[in-house]
């Protein structure tokens, strides 16, 4: 039986928002758009969410 709970996760980030400019390819702008489309999102909602998913997810790698 599917459990009927929304599932949020908290805000990571606390502090004020900031403007961010950034040169990207224009697929890859469609791309962005079509995601949050589909999704219901603003293309603001799908960077942060991207980005977010991103710095979770980095790994540096020490190259000596």
């Amino acid at each position: 039986m599917a459990e009927n709970v929304l599932r949020i996760e908290a805000k990571r980030y606390r502090e004020d928002s900031v403007v961010m400019s950034a040169r990207i390819p224009k697929d890859m702008l469609q791309d962005i758009d079509f995601v949050a489309k589909e999704s219901g999102r603003t293309r603001n909602e799908i960077v942060t969410m991207f980005l977010d998913f991103a710095l979770k997810n980095t790994e540096i790698i020490d190259k000596q």
